[in-house]
């Protein structure tokens, strides 16, 4: 995609510091971090959402982020991390090129995401859940 800024980092074309590449996928440090060694892990080939991505290819995304993610926990000193990879535009994605967010954590650290709890009414969760099981299968 000519207008895609994750395929102008994959290309070469915007500058990145890598962290990881292969043929399928290339980890950068985000350039807005919201924590040290805060990384984008991305998709050589331009998939739009998770839902695009070919389940073979996806295999070796989730692979490799399996290598990467412990080389960041060992650099930064963290004990845990946050993957985030979101959908479309309402679910918090600004660039339509699939890629995940990999966020180290430490204890108290500054890092903190506003959920509000959104409780089920009478029955929903029963309804909603078979109907979504019908939907699969």
């Amino acid at each position: 995609m000519p207008d895609c800024i994750f395929c102008k980092i994959v290309q070469g074309l915007i500058p990145s510091t890598k962290l990881f590449e292969d043929e399928h996928s290339i980890c950068i440090f985000d350039v807005n971090p919201i924590a040290k060694a805060h990384s984008l892990f991305i998709t050589r080939e331009h998939y739009p959402t998770l839902l695009d991505v070919p389940e073979d290819k996806l295999s070796y995304i989730v692979g490799n982020l399996q290598r990467v993610i412990p080389a960041i926990l060992k650099a930064t000193n963290s004990k845990g991390f946050n993957v985030i990879q979101n959908n479309h535009r309402c679910a918090g994605q600004v660039i339509p090129h699939l890629h995940f967010h990999i966020i180290p954590r430490r204890e108290d650290d500054e890092v903190h995401f506003g959920w509000h709890i959104q409780p089920y009414q009478k029955e929903e969760m029963t309804k909603l859940a078979e109907t979504i099981r019908q939907i699969i299968s």
